[in-house]
């Protein structure tokens, strides 16, 4: 029997808030309170999301941000830094350990994979590259990073539907982890507006990406909002971590 499961679209949401609403969804579903939940938005203006372990300076021209108004936060996932900016979809995933794969690579794989198909829908030969990526000839067009808490998993990542890539190329330091290296971090990307010729439909993205992980998952999404609980608990975070500089900007 197919799970219940809940969708939520905050459309477009400030970077502070984005990430406090990530962490009340994992917290919410720890604690019992909501079912996995799906989630989209899209951030409000041009952000860098800094993984947990970074440091900022290594990872961005901090003066390059304060300049073109590009902000930056810090997640509590790993990985490296990623650029969005309202152009581009952001999903937030949270479910049980046990509706996962063992182990990190395969729990990747299955979500990624299953994003990989969403995207194919749309006539793109996109597939999953280990670890965490979904490629299209090559370059990223989806990337993801995992949060796992007692027994729950936040797995979030972007859909490069299209991005100002000029502007990445300004904030974002080069990966020095890049085999080979590369001079510009968008080299190694791209979107889905460049390979389809035209920018395709928000909405068609979300429900594609809806549909297939309906289907990876057994589940039934119904339209969901955040819990008075989680709302109470975003403003905390947000007060407490993702709207301070001293955690989004530590060294």
């Amino acid at each position: 029997m197919p799970h219940t499961w809940r969708l939520i679209d905050s459309g477009f949401v400030g970077p502070a808030e984005s990430a406090a609403i990530d962490e009340a969804l994992l917290e919410a579903h720890i604690s019992g309170q909501v079912p996995p939940t799906l989630h989209f938005y899209r951030r409000r203006v041009p952000t860098v999301s800094l993984g947990y372990f970074q440091k900022a300076e290594a990872a961005v021209d901090l003066g390059a941000c304060a300049r073109l108004g590009v902000s930056v936060v810090r997640r509590r996932s790993g990985g490296s830094s990623i650029f969005t900016d309202p152009a581009q979809l952001i999903y937030a995933l949270v479910v049980p350990e046990n509706e996962l794969p063992l182990g990190r690579a395969a729990s990747f794989a299955f979500v990624c994979s299953a994003l990989a198909s969403a995207l194919g829908a749309f006539g793109m030969d996109a597939m999953h590259r280990p670890v965490n990526d979904v490629e299209v000839d090559g370059r990223k067009v989806s990337g993801s990073a995992q949060f796992r808490r007692k027994g729950s998993v936040l797995q979030h990542g972007t859909v490069l539907v299209d991005a100002d890539l000029a502007m990445m190329d300004l904030v974002l330091k080069a990966d020095p982890s890049e085999t080979p290296p590369l001079p510009r971090p968008s080299e190694r990307v791209t979107t889905m507006a460049s390979v389809l010729g035209a920018v395709p439909d928000m909405e068609s993205v979300k429900a594609s990406i809806t549909v297939e992980f309906a289907k990876a998952f057994d589940a039934n999404f119904y339209f969901g909002r955040l819990t008075d609980d989680e709302e109470r608990s975003v403003q905390a975070l947000v007060s407490g971590f993702y709207g301070r500089e001293g955690w989004n900007l530590r060294r």
